[in-house]
């Protein structure tokens, strides 16, 4: 597999605070990975790394396989979550602007612009000022400014911030697309449902330490606890739950109707298998639903953070 970029052991310290030990991540080319944490943990302080913004008191940052330089700037794409327009500036003199300052000539960056304006249906934007616009209007001019000099690498923290749900659907459309027409995507958010939806590898950060990373089915599968979500058909609904808490451990039992549909989370021990419970069921009711719980990206976060937490 080859990776775009590569953190090693990166360090940073503001006085005696550590906001980022040891961290090292390597981005896959073409890919779109999840940088995750809660607030606080270092996030912000790794991307302000990657873009030259901050610089770390050791370790390094490869990108594209050589170490990164100043003029990777150009190569490089970054949506901030504050948002950084100048209010008091037209809408496309600004962009043309910003596009200017990531090497696009004028000329270019006009052409580019309006394509994106177009395709955004925003070209009446062109001449009011950032203040007129909502958030989710400058968000859209913020978001093609950053990709306007098709980087390599675009980093997007909390993109969907301020947008509604239309305006958030079509910016993760245009992501997915970015990717498959070859750039490499970081994407920092809180949205775990997004994260779902989007992301292939992904890095846990907790109090500046790397805690979690890999790719994300990989770690769902790491994160099972052998629970299957079952629904079955029984006469005797108290009798069957007695039995299966006796050899099982069972949750979120509920009736799925008011006849004899019931619904279980039953956790199979160790050592038993999934056909062992089929079997056990298929003697004692009618089973019409059986599969696999796999845990979420919201909840592995939860219990990854959790777990480190206890560590302390």
């Amino acid at each position: 597999m080859k990776y775009l970029l590569e953190t090693k052991e990166i360090t940073k310290k503001f006085g005696d605070y550590i906001a980022l030990n040891k961290v090292s991540i390597r981005v896959p080319e073409k890919s779109i990975y999840g940088l995750l944490g809660p607030n606080g943990a270092g996030k912000t302080t790794l991307i302000r790394v990657i873009n030259q913004i901050t610089l770390p008191d050791s370790g390094s940052v490869v990108f594209d396989g050589k170490p990164l330089e100043l003029n990777d700037v150009h190569y490089i794409g970054y949506l901030p979550e504050e948002r950084g327009l100048y209010k008091s500036m037209k809408v496309g003199e600004q962009a043309l602007y910003l596009a200017q300052l990531k090497g696009l000539s004028r000329s270019d960056a006009r052409k580019r612009l309006k394509y994106w304006f177009d395709k955004f249906e925003i070209g009446d934007w062109w001449g009011k000022k950032v203040q007129e616009l909502s958030k989710g209007m400058a968000q859209k001019v913020q978001f093609i400014v950053t990709v306007l000099h098709q980087p390599k690498l675009l980093i997007f923290d909390e993109p969907f911030s301020g947008f509604d749900p239309i305006n958030a659907n079509l910016i993760k459309d245009e992501i997915l697309e970015l990717r498959d027409k070859g750039a490499t995507v970081i994407f920092s958010t809180h949205r775990m449902e997004s994260v779902e939806e989007l992301c292939e590898h992904i890095t846990l950060i907790d109090k500046s330490n790397k805690i979690l990373d890999g790719n994300l089915q990989d770690i769902k599968r790491t994160f099972k606890t052998n629970t299957f979500e079952v629904g079955i058909s029984t006469t005797d609904k108290l009798s069957l739950q007695q039995e299966l808490a006796s050899k099982f451990e069972i949750s979120n039992a509920n009736f799925k109707t008011l006849e004899d549909d019931l619904k279980l989370n039953i956790r199979i021990n160790d050592g038993d298998t999934s056909k062992d419970l089929i079997s056990f069921l298929s003697n004692k009711a009618n089973i019409n639903h059986f599969v696999e719980v796999i845990p979420s990206a919201s909840e592995i976060f939860i219990r990854a953070v959790k777990k480190n937490e206890n560590k302390k």
